[in-house]
């Protein structure tokens, strides 16, 4: 029997269902979503709870005249197999495939191109200002999560919102849940609002035995001069009303019927902004995922069995708990990625010492300052795509004052499926500028406890930069030790050129230097460590003494370790030497699995030795060394 899902080519078709065929829809899309999820690996829990409030959003407004602005993103999977890509819908998150996020450049159908989280409100306000300014008549409707609209920058277009006084309808998407449980005070307020109807169904009543009576509608009137004492102490909704918005709910996000009214009545609302309170059960459809949302949150992609290597992560949770256990001063902020930073088992052990802060960086940053100033020593454990979003705290909270916050930048470099969004390839740019912060980078999982010890000992801010996924599989120190701070170590001798290598890509220079003594060329690598500050001394002697230098780093070119390097040289008046650094380019990069992108961008070890070849230009390409291709799926 053929799905109704195959019939759906475009929202317009939705409208043609009937109420028994669109539940029919609904589980057939999450159908489809465990498939491909499962196989693809994206956020699987996100997607299953909003099934039926896409469905609904579809029907109600007439998209893509009306905009619909998703919050992160990241749970637009239904909208995307409703606008037309449910064909292409199987390279969800595949390189050069459908985007695991919305992007104005896959449909016209995504107004708004998202990945962090707490920006739908203002980009939607931004819609219907402009919508107003222009005269038309279209609407603008955010959606959000009750994680999300906890984020400074989402209150801070709530209250602009309610001040200008423009149509926007604003869905609150409550599930209790950001990638982890939502914490904070709007949180426990809105658990009143998602677990108590009493307030509306007496409300409801009141109004209805008022209207029946004789100057009914005064006594009503009167009586809301009142409400506002009772409705604080029965069902917090004020909040919102004092923001300038009309609510409404909250309302079973799982009931299409009750949804779509709801949903038509906020479109024919006019006098206000309009909040609809929608509540959601995360992996809804799906035992597993409603059983555990936060491991269903997002799922890695089926791959074949092999060695069970520790990740990064967690190598760095696991030094954390014991550096905590020897030092009761330790502190740990993450905001809202516990499970993902690997923190859970430090949170069991030390849960007055770890805080989960929400989706607030900024608040992150200039919270572990303030520690800093009563004699704590706080790591805020953050990915490298969301501390972009502190840069200002970084350098006046922190770094102006000297400050020894440590930063612990998980998901540096290349990061894989996730895409634009989260890819860490800024961060030795931007925190390499800044004075008074040492930015280092391990060559493994081992070196990566070294250098954390040495962070928390340290009188100064210190930013370890480590990548996504599995270590390399070395063995573990039993005691740590401090690192030298600004000095590199020479891990291979040769006299013909000098890599300079820093962070992930100490590996796959070491196995291009193997390569390249097969064709008689003798590499000195460097596991540089620092990318501020430099190991001057040794560079400037490999320069004057080798001649020929290739830098390598999953960063941007522009203002990274290969230009800190290039400049320090052009200032030791040595700017003759040669020197190819191997980087990002000048551009985003794009989804696709580690390794295809790796390659892309030369940062394998077949990269390295193509552009160590390219300084010796009379060398037989006949000669070269044939370096295995690790990437095979890669069509470069």
């Amino acid at each position: 029997m053929s799905r109704l899902l195959d019939r759906i080519d475009s929202p317009a078709d939705l409208k043609l269902l009937t109420q028994q065929e669109l539940k029919q829809l609904a589980a057939e899309i999450r159908e489809e979503l465990v498939a491909i999820v499962s196989a693809n690996g994206g956020h699987l829990a996100s997607n299953l709870g909003v099934v039926e409030l896409t469905l609904a959003l579809h029907r109600v407004f007439q998209s893509p005249r009306d905009k619909i602005v998703w919050d992160v993103g990241h749970q637009a999977y239904t909208h995307k197999l409703l606008t037309g890509r449910r064909g292409e819908f199987a390279s969800l998150r595949q390189y050069q495939g459908l985007s695991g996020f919305t992007s104005r450049d896959e449909s016209e159908h995504d107004p708004f191109g998202a990945g962090h989280a707490s920006t739908s409100v203002s980009a939607a306000l931004g819609m219907a200002v402009a919508r107003d300014l222009s005269g038309d008549n279209y609407h603008v409707v955010a959606v959000i999560g009750d994680g999300a609209i906890t984020g400074g920058m989402a209150l801070e277009a709530l209250n602009q919102a309610g001040h200008l006084g423009s149509r926007l309808i604003v869905i609150l998407n409550d599930n209790g849940m950001s990638i982890s449980p939502t914490v904070g005070a709007l949180a426990r307020l809105l658990d009143k609002v998602r677990f108590d109807r009493r307030y509306h169904r007496a409300k409801e009543k009141g109004k209805r035995l008022l209207d029946a009576l004789p100057l009914g509608k005064r006594l009503w009137r009167a009586s809301q001069q009142v409400e506002s004492g009772v409705k604080g102490l029965i069902m917090p909704t004020m909040l919102w009303e004092e923001l300038g918005f009309a609510y409404m709910g909250p309302v079973d996000g799982h009931n299409l019927h009750e949804l779509e009214i709801a949903l038509a009545q906020a479109r024919d609302y006019r006098v206000k902004p309009t909040l609809v309170h929608v509540v959601t059960t995360k992996g809804k459809g799906h035992l597993p995922a409603e059983g555990d949302a936060v491991y269903f949150h997002g799922v890695p992609a089926k791959s074949a069995g092999s060695k069970v290597i520790p990740t990064y992560s967690e190598v760095f949770a696991q030094t954390v708990l014991r550096l905590a256990r020897e030092n009761p001063r330790l502190v740990v902020i993450t905001p809202a990625m516990p499970e993902g930073n690997c923190l859970t088992t430090v949170q069991a052990e030390f849960p007055r010492r770890v805080f989960d802060v929400g989706i607030c960086e900024q608040h992150a940053v200039t919270f572990a300052a303030g520690l800093v100033t009563q004699g704590y020593i706080p790591i805020v454990a953050i990915y490298s795509t969301f501390l972009q979003r502190a840069f200002d705290q970084i350098i006046h909270d922190v770094c102006l004052q000297d400050l020894p916050v440590i930063f612990a930048i998980d998901r540096s470099g290349i990061v894989g499926d996730d895409g634009k969004t989260h890819q860490g390839t800024f961060d030795l740019s931007y925190l390499t500028l800044i004075p008074n912060l040492i930015v280092a980078a391990p060559r493994d999982e081992n070196e990566l406890q070294h250098l954390l010890d040495t962070a928390v000992k340290s009188d100064h801010p210190m930013a370890i930069r480590y990548p996504r996924g599995a270590g390399l599989g070395v063995k573990l120190d039993t005691e740590l030790q401090p690192v030298a701070i600004g000095k590199g170590e020479i891990l291979r001798r040769g006299e013909a050129v000098a890599i300079l290598a820093i962070g992930a890509t100490v590996a796959p220079a070491l196995e291009a230097a193997r390569e390249l003594s097969s064709s008689g060329i003798e590499a000195t690598v460097v596991n540089a460590r620092f990318a501020k500050p430099l190991d001057s001394e040794l560079i400037i002697d490999l320069a004057s003494r080798i001649k020929r230098l290739v830098t390598v780093e999953e960063n941007t070119l522009n203002g990274g370790f290969g230009s800190s390097v290039a400049d320090l040289l052009q200032k030791s008046g040595l700017s003759g030497v040669p020197v190819r650094s191997i980087g990002i380019p000048d551009d985003f990069v794009e989804q696709g699995a580690q390794a295809i992108l790796r390659a892309k961008y030369g940062l394998d070890a077949r990269g390295i030795v193509r552009q160590v070849l390219s300084l010796f230009p009379t060398l037989d390409s006949h000669s070269w060394p044939k370096v295995k291709d690790e990437a095979k799926a890669s069509p470069f």
